[in-house]
């Protein structure tokens, strides 16, 4: 008996023992270019420590913090947004798995315009998926973009016009509750009806309230802020084609030092100039990188049927059009991509860039555990190489695990 107690206590001590277990991950720091040695246990980074030389020297890869994309549609033939049923947590997997590839190790998936049905379905999908253990705390929680925003054309963008709305707080709860109370952010309007009212609200129980999809006045965006909105949604877009030189929604978000905003580098929705101008107005601390990529992401070029049975077209060289309304409907880019074209246009280091992409959002959110290689956060990394302007993801780890390794 005595025997079988002693052994008993060593396989119990082993296998905390192999839980506790330690690993180091070499690379060349993004932001010195020196060689470090990460140490991980227990998912977080326990040292980050320069040395002369990484082990395999013919792997001279890159080590940064993995990317917080905060604005995901969908991916993968995964959509967050569309309803009868589509949406499950094997969906959920699947498009984790796949961003886990494009060095996303944190994103928030993204609920579009729909109906209260539809939305709160989806969010109580998405509620449970957020505990699966597989995912390694990849979503922290959630953005609801729309569907208080503006009803015009233009500026609602590739929204579906029925399904846009004013305010109804009992509604958002109900979005709240299905969510597990984990929708991080808001996009508004903030020239509807009931908007400021909601705003307030919104603030109140921590959430991020981004001003997007909207024609505000200066006086209407500044109150906002008043209010309590922190940032602005894909900056530059959700904007109509033909807008007045002096009166309109881009200037008195720019120049108001309260907002960030979020910019979409892929190449399509933002000419070089204006992601410039507009990382510049507001500095590096105050930008953020997103994707806005659909379920259309990785699938063959054609046309495809958006959630009204409109035509979505893909083109050949990875732009996703709204004929119908002469816009552009999300993107097809993952954030890897945005992150080396913010380089090539602003000139920007790839620390600048990279910062974007994952310390930016993580402190816009309160998401103090994450967006940073430092010592004490998740150890959430990414191996990568930079070939003019292009960022190639070799190798991604999530909570020190690693979850993709590119093949050779």
């Amino acid at each position: 008996m005595k025997k079988f107690v002693s052994l008993s206590i060593v396989l119990i001590v082993l296998f905390v023992g192999m839980g506790k277990a330690q690993k180091t991950i070499e690379g060349l720091h993004f932001a010195t270019g020196n060689p470090v040695a990460v140490k991980v246990k227990d998912g977080k980074i326990l040292e980050i420590k320069d040395i002369k030389k990484l082990s395999d020297e013919e792997n001279n890869l890159i080590i940064a913090p993995g990317f917080f994309d905060n604005q995901i549609n969908g991916f993968a033939d995964v959509s967050f947004s569309f309803g009868g049923g589509e949406l499950t947590q094997d969906g959920v997997r699947k498009a984790t798995q796949a961003l886990w590839e494009r060095g996303v190790t944190s994103y928030l998936p993204t609920l579009t315009t729909n109906s209260r049905e539809v939305l709160t379905k989806n969010f109580a999908v998405l509620a449970k998926a957020k505990d699966d253990v597989s995912l390694l705390g990849s979503i922290p929680g959630y953005h609801l973009e729309g569907p208080y925003i503006s009803p015009f054309d233009g500026f609602r963008g590739a929204h579906s016009k029925r399904f846009v709305r004013e305010p109804d707080w009992n509604e958002f709860m109900e979005f709240y509750e299905a969510a597990g109370k984990d929708i991080l952010t808001v996009t508004v309007a903030p020239e509807i009806e009931g908007a400021m009212e909601f705003i307030k609200k919104c603030t109140d129980l921590g959430i991020v309230i981004s001003l997007g999809h909207h024609n505000g006045t200066a006086q209407q965006i500044n109150e906002a802020v008043q209010n309590g909105a922190k940032t602005c949604t894909h900056l530059g877009n959700g904007c109509a084609n033909m807008i007045n030189r002096h009166d309109n929604p881009l200037w008195p978000q720019l120049a108001n030092d309260g907002l960030m905003i979020s910019i979409i580098c892929d190449g399509f929705h933002l000419r070089p100039e204006e992601i410039r101008v507009f990382s510049k107005a507001k500095g590096y601390d105050k930008t953020i990188v997103t994707s806005d990529v659909t379920k259309y992401a990785g699938l063959k070029p054609g046309i495809y049927k958006n959630i009204d049975g409109d035509d979505i077209e893909l083109t050949v060289d990875g732009k996703i059009q709204y004929p119908a309304q002469q816009v552009l409907a999300g993107s097809a880019s993952s954030i890897e991509k945005g992150i080396g074209h913010a380089m090539e246009v602003t000139g920007c280091t790839l620390a600048e860039a990279i910062g974007m992409a994952s310390a930016n959002p993580a402190k816009l959110y309160g998401l103090n555990d994450r967006g940073t290689l430092e010592v004490g956060k998740r150890a959430d990394l990414v191996l990568l190489t930079v070939d003019d302007f292009k960022i190639n993801v070799q190798k991604t780890f999530v909570k020190g695990e690693l979850v993709y390794s590119a093949p050779k």
